[in-house]
């Protein structure tokens, strides 16, 4: 049982909403579990009960006697296409597009956690998925980032996910990704090995400077093409990942100094001006931007061991329209749309 925590609002509150107040009293506790104790009924305003909205006067005694908890989650079907590029009765390989989360995450409201995700799409196409990852994410054996696009591998029962995740932790499945990073690389081909963990100071980064819970992490990386454009020196790299650590490659090629083109996380711009000089007469114009609104990261290929028959399965996604279009209008001083 939780004991009973009492606060004493002080003069200077008078006028704040309860639940902004509580919000910047309780450490840890957002507005929206705030909202979860009131519903709850586990907080007494001078031993009543008011709503989120009720102002505070100044001098109130506040008794909280609970603790929020939320309803479990559980992801529903929805009926939104998939790009299905392999499907049999173990598994299916899907065409992600960036933009759609794979799984939803317990920090994020209602909708916004239970709808549009690529499960819900899953569930909705398939009806039975494993149940290894739990009720938030039947048959989702690895991830891709919301804004990375391409190939992801699912299960669909109990059976084909442990094989399949067996072969991701001895290394047996082959992921290779296509990306634009800015500026040329020193050498052609290399390897980063560098341990990845969770930035102290910023949550939401990974770093390869990490005290906190590092992992290993190793991707191999080759040159495709080098450009110089109007906009800038940029290189299109393969990279084959040997790990699959939250951000990996996005992490590794920040580390070296040439982020991932539209990744504003890890430094990149959010968008990019061209480099020459203005004509005279266009002195006060605006430079041309180039917007790409994502990152230009793309899970190309997957390579892989069928986990029942064994069959060798090679799979392939050729860049989206809208990353190849980017980089037509890169290498032609074309900026995207009205600047």
């Amino acid at each position: 049982m939780t004991d009973a925590r009492t606060i004493d609002v002080p003069s200077e509150a008078a006028g704040q909403r309860l639940d902004h107040f509580l919000a910047t009293q309780l450490e840890g506790v957002s507005r929206s579990r705030v909202q979860l104790l009131l519903d709850q009924g586990d907080v007494l305003v001078n031993d009543a009960h008011v709503k989120a909205s009720h102002k505070l006067r100044g001098g109130e005694h506040i008794v909280i006697t609970g603790e929020p908890h939320p309803a479990p989650l559980k992801a529903i079907p929805e009926n939104i296409p998939l790009d299905v590029v392999y499907e049999d009765s173990d598994l299916a390989v899907i065409n992600k597009p960036a933009g759609m989360m794979v799984h939803s995450g317990s920090g994020q409201n209602e909708d916004a956690r239970s709808r549009g995700t690529l499960v819900n799409a899953l569930l909705h196409r398939f009806q039975k998925l494993s149940s290894t990852g739990g009720d938030l994410r039947p048959g989702i054996v690895h991830r891709l980032d919301k804004d990375t696009s391409g190939l992801i591998l699912v299960a669909k029962n109990d059976a084909a996910h442990a094989g399949l995740a067996e072969k991701f932790s001895a290394h047996h499945i082959r992921k290779t990704y296509i990306a634009l990073v800015h500026g040329h690389l020193a050498k052609p081909k290399g390897t980063i090995n560098s341990p990845i963990g969770r930035d102290v100071l910023r949550r939401t980064r990974m770093t390869t400077r990490a005290t906190e819970n590092p992992r290993s992490a190793v991707s191999h990386y080759e040159v495709i093409r080098a450009l110089t454009t109007p906009y800038g020196k940029f290189s299109l790299v393969r990279v084959r990942i040997e790990t699959g650590r939250t951000h990996q490659i996005r992490v590794h090629m920040a580390s070296l100094g040439h982020p991932v083109v539209g990744d504003t996380l890890y430094g990149a711009a959010g968008q990019l001006s061209l480099q020459t000089e203005p004509a005279p007469k266009r002195r006060k114009a605006e430079p041309e931007k180039l917007r790409l609104g994502r990152n230009f990261l793309h899970a190309a290929q997957l390579e892989f061991d069928h986990p029942r028959t064994g069959k060798p399965l090679h799979l392939e996604s050729p860049l989206p329209p809208a990353l190849d279009a980017f980089l037509a209008r890169l290498e032609a001083g074309r900026p995207t749309g009205p600047r």
